[in-house]
């Protein structure tokens, strides 16, 4: 038994390609940024459970050490902007499903190419949750393709790049107040990287986010949502040079602070 054992990992360890990487050349940078956000959230409510709604979201780097940014230092520089349209449907209470489609418009790109600034997301997830009197915890996965159309070197990077978002949140409803306090920490995964990418031919974690807020329920139509969050971000770039075919990689960490307020109205 303990010889069939020896020779079952042996077969194993040589079916499994080797995915070190002998990189060329291996760096790191790391940015600490802090951002403004302002958003506006419009949604439509059907009382069959249909929603559908459309967010505006700029973003705005008020310091960052990385001197590329629009603001290096103190200032303030467009970073980009988001705008999403949004189907879902909830058959029973705790169970929602939704897809919709984000046009990214990236303020640090080059404007003279709209290729280079645009960018598109298409997402779709389904959300659990759960009451206990005033408490609701939900947890949502959603999977998500990032689309760009500008030239690209294949074998560092992809046109359509997918993640699996998932997300755990928390809130409360205050009694007799028009109040709810709350916050979620979300986890970021690739799903397809690039094999050079990779990390010993393994996807990796890209973001880990954390957010806490609060929502002021002004009327029956309109609220004002604000909040802090806090992005912990890992990028693995990769440049493969055509002559020597030489493999360069940068690891880019980031450390993102933003506060921010949205304007909601639901209808």
């Amino acid at each position: 038994m303990k010889r069939l054992t020896l020779t079952a990992s042996f077969i194993i360890c040589c079916l499994i390609p080797s995915y070190a990487w002998d990189y060329a050349s291996q760096e790191s940078t790391v940015e600490h940024s802090v951002q403004l956000r302002v958003g506006a959230d419009f949604t439509k409510k059907w009382d069959n459970g249909i929603h559908l709604g459309i967010k505006e979201d700029m973003r705005f780097d008020m310091f960052s050490t990385i001197p590329s940014r629009n603001a290096t230092g103190f200032g303030m520089g467009f970073n980009k902007s988001y705008t999403t349209l949004t189907f879902s449907y909830s058959p029973v209470g705790f169970f929602k499903m939704d897809a919709g489609y984000t046009l990214k418009l990236m303020g640090t790109k080059d404007w003279s190419d709209y290729n280079e600034f645009l960018r598109h997301r298409l997402f779709a997830g389904v959300t659990g949750s759960v009451k206990f009197n005033r408490v609701k915890l939900s947890l949502r996965e959603r999977a998500m393709c990032e689309i760009r159309t500008d030239s690209i070197n294949p074998l560092e990077d992809n046109k359509y790049n997918f993640f699996l978002r998932s997300k755990f949140g928390f809130e409360y409803s205050c009694f007799s107040k028009p109040l709810k306090p709350y916050a979620w920490v979300e986890v970021v995964n690739t799903l397809n990287a690039p094999e050079y990418q990779q990390i010993n031919g393994h996807q990796y974690i890209r973001r880990v986010r954390t957010a806490v807020g609060l929502k002021y329920k002004l009327n029956h139509n309109n609220s004002l949502d604000f909040y802090y969050r806090f992005n912990y971000g890992y990028e693995r770039d990769i440049n493969v040079t055509k002559k020597k075919g030489n493999i360069e990689l940068t690891e880019e960490y980031s450390c993102q602070h933003a506060i921010g307020i949205c304007y909601n109205f639901g209808w």
